[in-house]
């Protein structure tokens, strides 16, 4: 695989992406479907970078986003965390940065735009749902272990990404009332979608650091593998090609 840095700026503001491609022989990979993996409350990681990594592995591309920015990162852990906070706290704002953040990336020429998906965790779990409920042109999103709340505005428009979600039953940060509410607001947009709910995994169920039961957060291995090989085989049916 090759790596390179997909450094953009928005504003005054510099984000340091990083694209991660399959080695392709046979040509120059420019037709390979393009994955954005969105990362949680640690800001842009190697774990995240792990990830893409992995999804090379299906013959895709995919790209680390930075979406905290290089100077909130270089700020350590505390600063990711109060910026994800503030996110949280301020959708509209979050909507924006998400907005900005895929043009960047879709006018890259490595992207492919018409065969692209996210996936995230966690906090970039939520991520990926916002960009679906706006309606952003990805084929689909997928949802790990993310906080799954609606904005103040949805919208009310039909949502035209594919969408899967993988929650962990016992996660506080996601609870059954709020699993209940997406599945109708999915439904009441006409979105295709599906959820895999995993009975005894808690919050960040994919995420090998995790060690915090008494939080509700806890890596789960048997859970990581079934929801990583799902995820496996929708990506397959979404790029599959269009006859």
């Amino acid at each position: 695989m090759t790596t390179v840095s997909l450094r953009r700026s928005i504003g005054d503001l510099t984000f340091d992406h990083v694209l991660v491609s399959p080695q392709d022989p046979g040509g120059d990979g420019h037709d390979a479907p393009t994955v954005l993996v969105f990362h949680g409350m640690e800001g842009r990681s190697d774990a995240q970078l792990a990830i893409a990594q992995r999804l090379t592995q299906w013959g895709h591309r995919a790209i680390a986003v930075d979406l905290f920015g290089e100077t909130v990162s270089a700020g350590g852990s505390q600063r990711c965390a109060d910026e994800m906070t503030a996110f949280l706290a301020d959708r509209g704002r979050l909507a924006g940065r998400l907005s900005a953040v895929l043009t960047a990336l879709t006018d890259a020429p490595e992207v492919d735009r018409d065969a692209m998906a996210a996936i995230g965790f966690c906090f970039g779990g939520l991520c990926v749902l916002d960009l679906a409920r706006a309606g952003h042109p990805l084929r689909a999103v997928v949802s790990f272990h993310g906080l799954l709340t609606a904005p103040d505005r949805p919208g009310d428009g039909a949502i035209p990404a594919r969408i899967a979600v993988h929650h962990g039953w016992d996660d506080p940060f996601a609870p059954p009332e709020d699993v209940v509410a997406l599945g109708r607001e999915l439904t009441a947009r006409g979105a295709d979608w599906q959820l895999h709910a995993y009975g005894g995994a808690m919050h960040a169920f994919m995420a090998p650091f995790a060690d915090q039961p008494e939080r509700g957060i806890q890596y789960h291995p048997v859970v990581a593998d079934r929801a990583w090989r799902a995820l496996g085989d929708f990506l397959g049916e979404v790029f599959a090609p269009r006859s």
